[in-house]
């Protein structure tokens, strides 16, 4: 289990490679929902996700021999992005595989950042690909299984704890399980008592699947949410999630959907669908926990075109 002194070393490792995003209030959500809510703004981070921290993090830790052979990694979209990003930044040769229902905006974003961009039929396909080429002596910077890159990930825990007024429950989207890991270990070491709570789409219920089999089990996957559909999530982020979050909850696609369309309305930001999904799951904790709440939402990206909201809408 990563804990909160692996959170602040890599907290002050990446600082001056990602940004320190806004952490604010937002009156709009708070009316809309009837509770004071505070948003953490991570689809303001380089690369329009919180993905660069961890990426960051796992990275600055490479040994000169495998900065000079390069890494390899496996996503959907935003980690593609974030590791990109960072190994252009560090010289670091990076080899990035995707499946093709990827948005075709992070792709371009992934090659134009000057990482090796391959592209497979399916998420599984994927994954298998990334594990021939990291035998092939790439490094892999794997997007949730990788202890290093859960801790550069859980700063976003770090900043909301700092920066945010006293909260009761705080909800973040879940793919494969690094973020809300690192979310959980920095908000329940610094905020004793805290609530953290996962949401998932109805469509890629990784880890509400592990939770009930009690370890990580393949899930189907048929959910228009890319970023958060992963065949099976590690024991590293399970361990994380079935110690330390409250509930993981689920949400359809029109729901995540809508919830981006309420985000541009009400709090004024531009979302992807794994942010949007929050806002049905909020009022689902709300009717839980009741009316006294106070809640924190992190919006981890905003890399969501027009023309995506267009079709799925």
């Amino acid at each position: 289990m990563v804990d909160i002194r692996d959170i602040e070393a890599a907290a002050e490792q990446i600082a001056g490679h990602v940004l320190r995003t806004p952490t604010l209030p937002s009156p709009g959500l708070s009316a809309l929902l009837g509770v004071p809510v505070t948003a953490k703004l991570e689809l303001l981070q380089l690369g329009g996700s919180f993905k660069v921290r961890g990426a960051a993090a796992k990275l600055l830790a490479l040994t000169d021999a495998e900065r000079a052979a390069g890494v390899v990694t496996v996503s959907g979209g935003n980690h593609a992005i974030g590791v990109a990003l960072m190994a252009e930044a560090l010289k670091v040769h990076a080899t990035v595989v995707m499946p093709k229902a990827a948005p075709a905006r992070s792709v371009e974003a992934t090659r134009a950042a000057g990482a090796d961009v391959r592209l497979t039929d399916d998420i599984a396909a994927a994954f298998a690909l990334t594990e021939e080429l990291q035998q092939g002596g790439l490094t892999l910077v794997h997007p949730f299984a990788d202890p290093i890159v859960l801790a550069g990930q859980g700063t976003v825990g770090l900043e909301l704890s700092d920066d945010a007024d006293e909260l009761t429950d705080v909800l973040v989207s879940i793919g494969g399980g690094a973020l809300i890991s690192g979310v959980a270990v920095a908000l329940t070491a610094r905020r004793p008592g805290i609530r953290v709570w996962g949401v998932e789409t109805e469509g890629a219920r990784t880890m509400a699947d592990a939770l009930a089999a009690g370890g990580p089990v393949q899930t189907e996957l048929s959910s228009i949410v890319t970023t958060l559909c992963v065949p099976v999530t590690s024991q590293l982020a399970y361990d994380h999630v079935s110690t330390l979050v409250t509930d993981v909850l689920a949400v359809s696609d029109s729901e995540a959907v809508q919830g981006v369309v309420q985000l541009a309305e009400h709090a004024k930001v531009w979302a992807e669908p794994a942010a949007g999904c929050l806002l049905p799951a909020a009022r689902r904790v709300l009717d839980k926990v009741g009316p006294d709440a106070r809640l924190g939402l992190v919006l981890c990206g905003g890399n969501a075109a027009f023309s995506d909201m267009t079709k799925w809408s």
